[in-house]
């Protein structure tokens, strides 16, 4: 076989004539001609397109984690992605809790024990000085007097419905003014008012479930999102500093940042949260901090 590879080399310029016959010679023999240089070209392309194919098929075919090593670097690649996703993720959820922890505290107040404690005066205890009298329960926030109404007064408020309202610059200034009295956000009768002294920095609706809640005015949803105690909630910024919350819905039409027009669909009633009596809107005005009775400010009520 080597001579004949050899010879068949040497000859790879030249034609040569292949004679192909049986080894006992009882067939004719069989005569080829050929030419070295192109079956060795043919055998070339044959071999090239071979491996071409046989690469193909290890890379783009999941035979490739078969291979030894291969797997284990894919797999290492992933893993350092999935690990970035998840920090990125981390940081996300960190920052989200942290926005919605601030947005909290500004809505409901810190509740701060020691306040309480100190503002407690001595007369208040009975002669043995063992038990409180005369001290309203439960009185769950140390600054329930900032709140007291009015918090700010309904004199300072446009009342016209066609003036357009010079927010202070904190406020955003290019939505339209509250136009007081406002119409009620859902339909229904009150069932508990305003109480600072308890924290019920609201008041109550009764609404079937599945109720309209509407925007009271032009906002831009800062908050939407579920808490444990008040349930599906969303909070609306207006102009001037106003904000409006609407808790315990059983569904939330709108999402942060959307803005909202005035008497807009923003959530459907219900009856979720921790601390709930039953299918109702709970509701809440602020200005710059401070709760505001919405009685006052609401039409009807």
């Amino acid at each position: 076989m080597i001579r004949f590879l050899a010879e068949f080399i040497q000859n790879i310029g030249q034609s040569i004539t292949l004679i192909v016959m049986d080894k006992a010679q009882m067939e004719q023999p069989r005569t080829y001609n050929l030419e070295p240089k192109r079956v060795l070209t043919f055998a070339g392309l044959s071999v090239f397109v071979l491996f071409s194919l046989l690469f193909s098929l290890l890379l783009l075919t999941p035979i490739r984690y078969s291979l030894p090593g291969y797997g284990t670097v894919e797999m290492r690649r992933e893993a350092r992605l999935n690990q970035l996703r998840l920090e990125s993720m981390s940081d996300s959820l960190s920052l989200q809790d942290a926005y919605l922890n601030r947005l909290r505290d500004m809505i409901l107040g810190n509740v701060d024990t020691s306040a309480v404690a100190s503002s407690v005066d001595e007369s208040n205890l009975n002669t043995e000085g063992s038990s409180l009298v005369d001290l309203p329960l439960p009185l769950s926030s140390g600054d329930w007097e900032d709140h007291s109404q009015p918090a700010l007064s309904i004199s300072s408020l446009n009342t016209s419905a066609s003036a357009v309202f010079n927010p202070p610059e904190a406020g955003p200034s290019f939505l339209s003014a509250l136009s007081f009295p406002v119409l009620p956000p859902a339909s229904g009768f009150l069932t508990r008012d305003f109480d600072a002294r308890t924290s019920h920095f609201a008041v109550d609706v009764a609404a079937e479930e599945g109720s309209v809640v509407r925007s009271i005015g032009d906002g831009y949803v800062v908050l939407a999102d579920w808490l444990n105690d008040g349930g599906q909630i969303i909070a609306v910024a207006h102009s001037g500093g106003f904000l409006s919350v609407y808790k315990h819905n059983s569904r939330l039409l709108k999402q942060m940042g959307d803005r909202v027009r005035d008497r807009e669909a923003i959530a459907l009633s219900g009856n979720t949260g921790e601390i709930t009596t039953g299918p109702h809107v709970h509701f809440e005005l602020w200005h710059e901090g401070l709760a505001q009775d919405p009685r006052a400010y609401v039409l009807g009520w």
